[in-house]
């Protein structure tokens, strides 16, 4: 599926991250990234706004995407959107995962 847009992401540390933004259902190919899900909401000016939903990372987007344990809590918050901030490096998606997950408020990681 297409991307919708491109969502921006400060981490506690202050660090950016830019987030491809496709809808939920996109299918992924075996690559690693940290992800975000959220329920977007189209504005007035037809931009959208973004609700943040849940933070992981994975090796396998693939895999991880259609298999998740947390899929009633994504669905409990209506999530709609998926974004995708490919990185291959385990240990990098830990460290970025923290950041973001340090920055505000991720209802389905608790």
């Amino acid at each position: 599926m297409p991307k919708i847009a491109d969502y921006t992401i400060a981490g506690a540390s202050g660090t950016k991250y830019t987030f491809g933004i496709y809808p939920r259902e996109t299918s992924w190919k075996d690559v690693g990234a940290v992800y975000i899900l959220t329920k977007r909401t189209i504005k007035q000016d037809g931009g959208g706004s973004h609700t943040h939903v849940y933070v992981g990372q994975t090796q396998n987007m693939n895999d991880r995407h259609m298999n998740h344990h947390k899929v009633e809590c994504f669905d409990s918050y209506n999530a709609n959107c998926i974004g995708v901030f490919l990185e291959s490096s385990e240990e990098k998606q830990l460290e970025i995962e923290a950041d973001i997950l340090a920055s505000g408020s991720w209802p389905c990681n608790g």
